[in-house]
């Protein structure tokens, strides 16, 4: 199966939109807050109901496969990368009447960083200076940074007024094309149109998101009727959907199947003998075929040769037999052999979970399995407490922009290192990929870092998803974006 970015059907352009209705988007889990300093912008983990609530100061076009403006008007450099400017669209409000300036971002995007939000590492370390002045924002960077635009597709780029509050008293107010009606945790989720949208008010009367206990639960309910849109990961299920020709937003994510490996002081990944040891254990292929019927696309590379930042250097190898001897080492040394490996409890990811731990155990180590009830205990373990040695995630590094989540999990002062291991030579690479001015240059660069990152072992990569949003043949008029999230502001149900 081949995949790539983007939709699988286009629709007619003159095609005259239906008012009203309420679209039922089946996400993979609820979000723990709706407050982009706290949940990371991406599709799978809130980032679609976010998005739609704040909008965005640019979004990713994949037609282009590039960056546009979205709630700014123009955003530029004329220096190289090391200043840029934004220019936003005239009379922007939130929906609670203050007005979308020049400072409201600022003032949101100092909130973010104070959060700290999930990209604040990255933001803090490259953002010298912010200047606000009527509808323009000005930002003066510490370094040369070509692809600044995608951060304010994400996190940064969701402005949040100054009456959201924070903390436990936290509601969302922005100037995205919906406004939070009500939420009833662990059942629904409700957004209502905003008539005051920059871009008209939306076709659509509101928007509800239902969370399933799994991905089959989803797309047995877009089947019957119950929900219009559903989100699946599952390569097993991501197939027949598009052999079928079904609509559906595609987004390719590397290092989307993956194992996080905690190197804090005191965890076993600390010894860099057990990291390498673990990647030489797990073969990515028995981990597709035992999780994914085979389906999965197999790579310890970060980037297979789907994508453009494909580089020469491959990822690291399976050699069960120089892993024994490395676990011998370093229990010859004190090691216990212990790991404990959290990850949810869907069907793909425990199958996933008991793969690595067979072949992790075939070395020498002994597993202990922990499956979360949700992805939301799951991140609380493993994002905030830093308590596993081992856990199921994914880092999903983007073509369109792989830079910015690279720097945000695996640079020192990224912040969404969860315990990875780092390494100076690490945080060097990344700032020469961050001023990459072309394509060739990029990838000579990733081809570095892929070497580097065999050495360091900060994760065991088993290879690359599609996520993909489907959805049936009465909705018409989704507007994609990147990570996987898109807008429902031009969107409508056939009656």
């Amino acid at each position: 199966m081949t995949y790539k970015d983007g939709f699988t059907v286009v629709e007619a352009a003159d095609a005259t939109p239906a008012r009203g209705g309420q679209l039922t988007f089946a996400g993979l889990g609820e979000p723990r807050s709706l407050d982009p300093a706290v949940t990371i912008a991406a599709g799978t983990t809130g980032g679609v109901e976010m998005l739609n609530i704040y909008d965005s100061l640019t979004r990713y076009d994949v037609a282009t496969a590039s960056f546009v403006p979205q709630l700014a008007e123009s955003v530029e450099t004329a220096d190289g990368g090391v200043t840029w400017t934004v220019e936003l669209r005239e009379g922007l409000r939130f929906t609670d009447g203050s007005p979308l300036d020049a400072a409201a971002v600022k003032r949101s995007q100092e909130r973010y960083v104070a959060t700290p939000g999930p990209e604040a590492g990255l933001w803090a370390a490259n953002v010298e200076k912010v200047a606000a002045a009527g509808g323009t924002v000005t930002y003066t960077l510490r370094q040369p940074w070509m692809s600044f635009p995608s951060a304010l597709s994400t996190g940064p780029g969701m402005i949040v007024a100054d009456s959201s509050g924070s903390g436990e008293e936290f509601k969302p107010v922005g100037a995205g094309p919906f406004l939070l009606d009500r939420w009833a945790p662990q059942e629904q989720l409700v957004l209502k149109a905003n008539p005051d949208y920059w871009a008209g008010a939306p076709a659509l009367e509101s928007l509800r998101f239902v969370y399933m206990p799994h991905q089959q639960a989803s797309l047995d309910s877009l089947e019957s009727g119950e929900v219009d849109m559903a989100l699946v990961t599952d390569p097993e299920k991501v197939d027949p959907l598009i052999e079928a020709g079904a609509p559906a937003y595609v987004s390719m994510v590397g290092v989307g199947s993956m194992v996080l490996v905690n190197a804090s002081e005191g965890r076993a990944g600390a010894d860099p003998r057990v990291r390498q040891a673990m990647a030489m254990a797990v073969a990515p292929e028995a981990v597709s075929s035992r999780a994914y019927g085979g389906k999965a696309l197999a790579s310890t590379t970060m980037f297979p040769d789907y994508s453009r930042w494909h580089t020469a250097t491959a990822g690291p190898k399976s050699d069960p037999d120089r892993a024994r001897e490395l676990v011998k080492e370093a229990k010859a040394d004190g090691f216990d052999g212990t790991l404990v490996y959290r990850s949810v409890n869907d069907p793909g990811a425990r199958n996933s979970a008991l793969a690595a731990k067979a072949s992790l155990e075939a070395v020498g180590f002994k597993v202990e399995l922990d499956f979360a009830r949700d992805i939301g205990q799951l991140i609380g373990k493993v994002a905030v407490e830093k308590d596993y040695d081992l856990a199921k995630w994914g880092l999903n590094y983007r073509d369109a922009d792989p830079f910015s989540k690279m720097y945000a999990t695996l640079h020192s002062a990224g912040g969404q290192g969860f315990g990875m291991a780092t390494s100076p030579e690490l945080d060097g690479l990344l700032l020469e990929l961050q001023g990459a001015t072309a394509d060739a240059q990029g990838v000579a660069v990733m081809d570095k870092i892929q070497q580097e990152i065999n050495e360091l072992v900060p994760f065991l990569n088993f290879g690359p998803f599609a996520e993909v949003i489907t959805w049936n043949d009465d909705v018409h008029g989704i507007t994609g974006s990147g990570s996987t999230m898109v807008l429902f502001d031009k969107a409508w149900l056939r009656g």
